[in-house]
């Protein structure tokens, strides 16, 4: 034993030490794995609280409480009172309403004024504060101002026409066989005279000519109401090979 302990010794302690330690890390490692696989290959074995720790979701936290219930409000009955032709809310509740009693109603008021003698008003007025002899006499007639232009159609525009030049069928148009209907906007005035005279369509050829004729023409005026007014329509002017 002696001879063991010395470092002359042949070797016999090292070789123990590492077969001791082979022997202690194989023995720590199957402990380890023993407690590891062990509850993986039977869960039963371990307990039941801490399973159900594990695998039971944490409860619902617990609802808000309810809102408070809303204060009763007291409505309080108050009787209204009359002071200088206004409603105004009494300051207390009278324990007793007396009623009063109108021993007789009081006469009618009246509020006419007498007319004046001799001009055909009524004496004495009407009830009501209106004047004795206003409103006797007929009424007055309110008329109407005329209007100062109004759009009337070419139809019947051309019955009021008087007069005027007849358009001439221009020679470049009659040779290039150029026919068709010129539409001029034109504004009669309340002598009769035309005015503010414009294109609106029709051939170029055959406009020149409609126009110096229509300036030429004259209507009758146009009557509304009794009295002559502007009129404004459109003239259409014809042009046919056919005369």
């Amino acid at each position: 034993m002696f001879e063991d302990a010395l470092m002359e010794s042949g070797g016999q302690i090292k070789t123990k030490s590492k077969y001791f330690t082979f022997v202690g890390v194989l023995l720590n490692g199957s402990i380890i794995a023993a407690l590891v696989l062990i509850p993986l290959i039977y869960p039963e074995a371990l307990p039941k609280a801490a399973m159900s720790t594990l695998l039971v979701a944490p409860p619902p936290p617990p609802p808000p409480p309810p809102p408070p219930p809303p204060a009763p409000v007291h409505i309080q009955k108050v009787v209204s009172e009359m002071m200088n032709n206004q409603l105004v809310a009494p300051t207390k509740i009278p324990k007793e309403i007396k009623q009063v009693k109108d021993d007789s109603a009081p006469p009618p008021a009246m509020a006419g004024v007498a007319g004046m003698d001799g001009s055909g008003g009524s004496a004495g007025g009407v009830m009501g504060g209106i004047l004795g002899g206003i409103g006797t006499g007929p009424a007055p007639v309110v008329k109407a101002a005329a209007p100062k232009k109004i759009n009337v159609s070419a139809g019947v525009i051309a019955g009021n026409k008087l007069g005027g030049m007849t358009p001439q069928y221009p020679a470049i148009a009659k040779a290039a066989r150029i026919q068709g209907t010129v539409v001029l906007q034109a504004t009669i005035s309340k002598s009769g005279t035309i005015e503010n005279l414009r294109v609106l369509s029709g051939p170029p050829m055959l406009q020149q000519s409609a126009m110096e004729a229509v300036k030429t023409w004259r209507y009758r005026p146009y009557l509304l109401n009794g009295e002559p007014v502007e009129v404004e329509t459109q003239v259409n002017v014809i042009f046919t090979l056919g005369g």
